[in-house]
């Protein structure tokens, strides 16, 4: 057994009580953490001390479009090479899961979309992002509300329209976002609930009393906050507030400094740390260079990471999740907080309660992150990338050979 000391682990609750606390990591001669025990304040550990460095889980992402110049409603069978390509980037970017987010379309290129996200996933191997079950960002939200998304694809909320657009794909989708007030909207809730889906509020024009009603029907989110919906404002609080005063609605938050203004991010941690989920957003340029794109039959103009139609409107990003973690962090977040807001609480969402440890344990290290304060800021890298050089050093514990450091250093590469 290997051991690291002197660890933090990411933690959403706003109570400080315990922030501090430091642990001992136990990793096996195959490269998976097998112990994860707290250590008594001023008691000294054996092991590779990182100095209070942060252990998490890689990233998921709840909503992210597209990238490489792919976009997810537009993948046909000729798109399954590159859409492999985008899954390593986003490994390589931190990313472990994403729901694979189809914003509004028509019906036929959806449901290719789906079977084309299925094929994928039975692809899967290390070293790739993993495929989780779609988000579908529409059809049924308020035209008022509908920011980028075309309003020729918008549909009225039925059970219908529903199984037109999902029927033999129920088990391939995970999240679906819709404006709850819309006529028709409160049975595809229920039927959407009944299948297990979770569903998100967006694109929508509810007010705070249609919004808490949604949350008793069973809407568990709301999608990208504050952006596509009423403000939190003195005399008309609108969904935001019904969400944070419920206290079990997760927060997605799109945390580029654009979409929602640092100060207002922060306020919006500071008041449900526990609910907060960041999301990238990210469209089809992610991982290209700024400049003018294609998206559908428009064209998107990408600068300083943000994604905007010819006409101003505010479409998406092209950041990475983690530059969310880093960037809510340099706001004013505590790190063990901004990191628990890409790598915990996004699981909690689709039904994983475990906390920072239990998320740990059992997990290859060459698949979690290693955070520290730098000169730049809140920084991450592969943990396994950090421990080599100091795994070949250290003394043998336990009578570990140089075989099973070498087995070590492949499974993190793997």
């Amino acid at each position: 057994m290997r051991w690291i000391r002197n660890v933090r682990l990411p933690r959403s609750s706003r109570c400080r009580h315990g922030a501090d606390q430091r642990w001992r990591v136990g990793v096996d001669a195959d490269g998976v953490i097998q112990v994860l025990a707290p250590i008594p304040a001023g008691s000294a550990a054996a092991g590779e001390d990182w100095g209070g460095d942060w252990l998490s889980p890689a990233g998921v992402d709840l909503q992210i479009n597209g990238g490489l110049g792919l976009a997810f409603p537009e993948l046909t069978p000729a798109d399954l090479p590159k859409l492999g390509e985008l899954l390593e980037l986003l490994w390589r970017d931190g990313v472990e899961a994403i729901c694979p987010t189809l914003v509004t379309c028509g019906v036929e290129p959806l449901r290719q979309a789906l079977d084309v996200l299925e094929q994928a996933r039975q692809q899967h191997r290390p070293g790739r992002c993993r495929l989780l079950g779609a988000h579908l960002e529409g059809p049924f939200l308020n035209p008022a509300r509908r920011g980028a998304h075309p309003e020729q694809h918008l549909a009225a909320p039925s059970l219908a329209a529903l199984e037109e657009r999902i029927g033999g794909f129920e088990d391939q989708i995970a999240l679906v976002t819709l404006a709850p007030e819309l006529a028709g909207a409160a049975e595809v809730i229920g039927e959407l609930r009944r299948r297990g889906i979770v569903v998100s509020l967006g694109h929508s024009a509810a007010s705070e009393q249609q919004a808490a009603a949604a949350f008793e029907a069973g809407v568990g989110m709301l999608t990208h906050t504050f952006n596509a919906m009423g403000g939190l404002l003195h005399r008309d609080p609108g969904p935001v507030a019904a969400a944070v005063l419920r206290g079990d609605v997760a927060l997605g938050l799109i945390a580029d400094g654009v979409h929602v203004a640092p100060s207002m991010a922060l306020l919006l941690q500071r008041l449900a740390p526990d609910q907060l989920v960041l999301v990238s957003d990210a469209l089809g340029p992610y991982g290209l260079g700024e400049g003018r794109h294609r998206w559908d039959e428009r064209l998107l103009l990408v600068a300083d990471g943000s994604c905007r139609l010819e006409d101003g409107t505010l479409a998406g990003v092209t950041l990475p999740l983690l530059e969310g973690v880093r960037r809510l962090a340099s706001w004013g977040t505590q790190p063990e907080q901004a990191i628990a807001a890409a790598t915990v609480t996004p699981r909690r969402v689709l039904g994983d309660q475990r906390d920072g440890a239990g998320l740990l344990l059992g997990r290859p290290i060459g698949d979690t992150l290693r955070w520290s304060q730098g000169a730049e800021g809140l920084e991450w890298q592969r943990a396994v990338a950090a421990s080599i050089q100091a795994l070949q050093s250290v003394p043998r514990i336990g009578g570990i050979s140089d075989a099973d450091v070498t087995s070590f250093v492949a499974e993190g590469r793997r």
